[in-house]
């Protein structure tokens, strides 16, 4: 089970490289490439709503990107720093923030058959998995 980490500070201009790095990674470990686009859209919205968590509740600390290559699945966890009581620190913002996770939310389930959102040990985590096509070697 090879995976790559790549962590990087909650500012949006680094979504954009998370995307690439997860889509390269994914079409390196059999991830069929009709799917990629979804791929790249799905994480481009885990990661931006990480960033936008952070940045509501003011936190400092790294959005972390896990892209693993199992035996039959790809595997590809985004989580957040932002804690458990991101949604006070929200709803201070004005408007409705509850409502753009929720949306960010339904584009990722409507994108990934796979996804799990829950709690990792600092803030949030979804969990998305994609089948990944054996590589033939040719004898």
């Amino acid at each position: 089970m090879a995976t790559v980490e790549l962590r990087f500070s909650a500012l949006p201009e680094h979504v954009r490289t998370a995307r690439l790095v997860a889509a390269a990674v994914a079409r390196r470990a059999g991830v069929d490439e009709s799917v990629l686009d979804e791929l790249r859209l799905a994480v481009g919205e885990a990661c931006s709503r990480a960033v936008a968590l952070h940045q509501r509740n003011g936190v400092d600390g790294a959005v972390r990107v896990a892209l693993t290559e199992q035996e039959k699945r790809f595997l590809i966890e985004v989580a957040d720093e932002a804690g458990p009581a991101h949604a006070a620190g929200a709803a201070a913002n004005g408007g409705d923030p509850e409502d753009e996770d929720a949306l960010g939310l339904a584009v990722i389930t409507g994108l990934v058959e796979d996804v799990e959102v829950g709690n990792g040990s600092d803030g949030g985590v979804i969990r998305m998995s994609w089948p990944v096509t054996p590589v033939s070697v040719a004898v």
